[in-house]
């Protein structure tokens, strides 16, 4: 064991898990297990909080998805990849949406978004959301105007195929 300059020895260093002498070893968490995909409710359990029971804490259930319903958001699912490969590019974070029940303006990036509709099939509830903190309404387009961009995009880069061959040359 090497000699530090008070003249005691010290310790080596040991990887993580590794026992000392006459200690045992304890297993350690596997990297990544418990980490949640969405974000985790912080008033679970809360006994004031106004949205228990509209979603999984025993509350009354919810009639699942239509068949059509299901089909919306699929299709909104795909509209939002294609969004996003179009407009995060050029810095758009996602997208706003007007809440029906505040009135309020909500900001979603991309991936909560996405998180949000998947969530919306599985359970087929919405989650329980608040409005983003102090969010740069720059950064974010409305789906009307995703869904006019990308059809902008689309009508330029067909523009040349749907035109008949030129026969004159």
């Amino acid at each position: 064991m090497p000699i530090v300059p008070s003249g005691r020895p010290r310790p080596r260093h040991r990887r993580a898990g590794q026992a000392r002498p006459g200690q045992a070893v304890t297993k350690r968490g596997v990297y990544g297990e418990g980490v949640h995909d969405e974000p985790i409710d912080p008033f679970t359990g809360d006994p004031a909080d106004s949205a228990a029971g509209r979603h999984d804490s025993g509350g009354p259930a919810l009639d699942p998805l239509s068949d059509a319903e299901r089909q919306e958001v699929l299709e909104d699912l795909a509209d939002l990849e294609i969004y996003q490969a179009l407009l995060a590019p050029i810095g758009v974070r996602g997208l706003v949406i007007k809440c029906e029940d505040c009135e309020e303006p909500h900001y979603f990036s991309w991936d909560l978004l996405r998180g949000n509709l998947r969530h919306l099939l599985s359970s087929g509830h919405p989650r329980v959301h608040e409005p983003a903190y102090d969010p740069d309404p720059d950064h974010y387009v409305t789906w009307d105007y995703a869904r006019g961009y990308a059809d902008g995009v689309h009508d330029t880069l067909s523009e040349g195929t749907d035109e008949e061959p030129d026969t004159n040359r």
